[in-house]
């Protein structure tokens, strides 16, 4: 059973424009160790953090409405490719708490990129696969 979907979209430049102006502070509060160093080897390291966002927000999206607090700290949301280069969402032991809240059992995320936008969208589902 669908729990919630979502969806977001980023303006790489956007991105682009908060590392210029942060550097590795924005970096380092938005995304987990594993993000950044794929982002580090990635071709466009503004384009890969821009994907990773537009998932944390869409995770959100699917998923906050169905907790106590409506809310959480994005940087709990880490995705990542597996070997063939298709994203998944890292699940990690505070994540999967947050999943048990909200009674999802597994995320499903899809991400594209067009010119200077990314989108990521999110299926949030009750039970695991």
């Amino acid at each position: 059973m669908v729990k919630g979907i979502g969806v977001d979209m980023v303006d790489v430049r956007e991105i682009a424009r908060f590392i210029a102006i942060s550097g590795d502070t924005f970096v380092k509060h938005t995304f987990s160790e594993r993000e950044v160093i794929a982002s580090k080897e990635a071709a466009n390291q503004a384009e890969y953090l821009a994907t990773r966002f537009a998932a944390k927000e869409a995770v959100f999206k699917a998923i906050a409405h169905n907790t106590k607090e409506k809310g959480f700290d994005l940087r709990i949301v880490e995705t990542l490719n597996e070997s063939d280069g298709f994203p998944y969402i890292s699940v990690s032991e505070e994540l999967r708490e947050l999943l048990d809240e909200a009674s999802v059992g597994s995320l499903y995320v899809s991400i594209s990129t067009e010119g200077d936008f990314v989108i990521a969208f999110v299926i949030a589902v009750s039970e695991a696969v």
